[in-house]
């Protein structure tokens, strides 16, 4: 079974910088890993994997407002 790594690292869309973001805690399932994280800068970065909706749905939410259901 694939296991989700933990975090990812990308460029900061503001100011260019490594933005670390870590696997959020989700139900046990396999349709979405959604990630999370906040630059030195402040600008919060948010990432997913998994079912298209699924990340469509958690990354267009408010933040902190998105949660998984089946």
């Amino acid at each position: 079974m694939f296991k989700a790594a933990r975090s990812l690292t990308f460029k900061c869309v503001k100011c260019s910088k490594a933005v670390q973001v870590y696997l959020q805690k989700t139900s046990a399932c396999s349709h979405i890993q959604p990630y999370q994280g906040l630059c030195q800068c402040g600008e919060l970065k948010r990432h997913a994997t998994g079912d298209k909706d699924a990340v469509q749905s958690y990354l267009e939410s408010p933040v902190g407002s998105w949660s998984h259901h089946h």
